[in-house]
């Protein structure tokens, strides 16, 4: 296989859109009460950071209009989407008013915001922001967790929501 690379007059949004879309993502949804009102955003740039403190990371546009009223909150809930919450994604990023519409979550004590049939749920809150070009990093740390492991992660891959093919059996991954 040749690979042609460009020269970094070429690196044009578009075409880095379709390179970094090469490469499958989780899905998770990061949310919160903020004055008095359930607040959320979905993000495809979760990566777990550190066991020690434990941290997490999410990456974020800075043109985001959500972004500024989830960062005032206590506590952020971060949820891993499960395979079949691909209409929730979009609903996430449609009307603020509505994307909390018909969704089932649990608001903990300091207003963290779960969806309740996730893979995984975080409890966090904001360990340390990085301006990052156009984005900002997001480090959040954890301060309660909880999991499932009888569904399939949501995937995020060259800009559509699918599921994970079967494991080959037999094969071993190391």
């Amino acid at each position: 296989m040749t690979v042609a690379f460009t020269t970094n007059q070429d690196l044009d949004p578009v075409r880095l859109r379709q390179a970094f879309g090469v490469f499958p993502t989780g899905v998770v949804a990061v949310a919160a009460e903020v004055d008095g009102e359930l607040v959320g955003l979905a993000a495809s740039s979760f990566t777990s950071v550190s066991l020690d403190p434990p941290l997490v990371s999410i990456n974020l546009a800075t043109a985001s209009k959500t972004w500024p009223d989830l960062r005032r909150a206590e506590r952020l809930g971060v949820t891993v989407l499960a395979d079949h919450h691909g209409p929730l994604c979009r609903q996430l990023a449609g009307p603020v008013e509505r994307r909390f519409d018909g969704v089932d979550v649990t608001v903990t004590d300091g207003g963290a915001v779960l969806v309740d049939d996730g893979l995984a749920m975080f409890d966090t809150t904001i360990y340390r922001e990085v301006d990052a070009g156009d984005h900002v990093l997001v480090l959040l740390e954890l301060h309660a967790v909880a999991h499932t492991d009888d569904i399939e992660p949501l995937v995020f891959h060259r800009s559509a929501f699918g599921r994970l093919a079967a494991a080959v059996a037999g094969v071993d991954a190391r």
